[in-house]
């Protein structure tokens, strides 16, 4: 059984163009997107890291990014984000797909490896820990089969399925999947915290969180980030 991750990226968000290239503190020009890969790449069972951008010349940099950091990555339709995916996931042969965004730089692997852990152990179509959302914003994870992903892709018809990916499983078309969520710990239940990359106001709490968090050669946790907000002023 191969389990990827895949990373969708692009450098036209609407809201923040260019995110995902934007540095952090005390890690050099280590970009947001970097970082996911990094931190991705410490999961015990995740076997490949994929990163899924689009064809548009402007996106060339995210190809050059995945290289650099020795990933594979998948070229697709920039708006078609669900057919993106699938066509990625059939090209590397995955029986599970871990989705990931790459404007959450904070990503823990080992909660990545929790909810895999429920999603291999369980019958279901689809995990995830954000369907009541008891994490921060940021830790999102979601965890389904190729079947479940191919389902998706064959049947989602809207503009907003196709384009936000998942939807149609656990929404538009919930009836037809078993679906599982993950609660956080008493440690990471936080759900007022955001630590996504959406606007330039979450760049400056990302900044802040790193710049007290970082170490090279050490991934901070999902509870040194609780804990980081908990006992911070600036980040109240």
């Amino acid at each position: 059984m191969k389990i990827g991750a895949i990373v969708q990226a692009r450098m036209s968000s609407s809201r923040l163009p260019g995110k995902v290239m934007m540095p952090l503190p005390r890690s050099g020009e280590t970009s947001v997107l970097e970082h996911v890969i990094v931190r991705l790449s410490a999961s015990k069972l995740i076997d490949t890291v994929i990163v899924a951008t689009t064809s548009d010349p402007s996106d060339d940099i995210i190809v050059d990014t995945a290289v650099s950091n020795s990933v594979p990555y998948f070229r697709g339709s920039m708006e078609d984000v669900l057919s993106r995916y699938y066509l990625a996931a059939k090209e590397h042969g995955l029986d599970i797909i871990v989705r990931i965004t790459s404007d959450c730089p904070c990503i823990s692997s080992s909660i990545v490896d929790e909810v895999i852990r429920r999603h291999c152990s369980s019958s279901v179509d689809y995990t995830s820990n954000t369907i009541v959302r008891t994490y921060p914003h940021g830790f999102d994870v979601e965890v389904f089969s190729f079947a479940t992903l191919e389902r998706a892709y064959n049947e989602a018809t809207s503009s907003y399925d196709r384009e936000h990916v998942t939807p149609y499983i656990y929404d538009t078309g919930a009836k037809a999947f078993v679906l599982q969520n993950v609660e956080a710990p008493e440690s990471l239940c936080a759900p007022e915290i955001r630590i996504t990359l959406d606007t330039a106001d979450d760049y400056t709490v990302l900044c802040e969180v790193y710049a007290s968090l970082y170490k090279e050669g050490r991934h901070f946790t999902g509870e040194d980030v609780v804990e980081l907000f908990q006992h911070s002023e600036v980040l109240l």
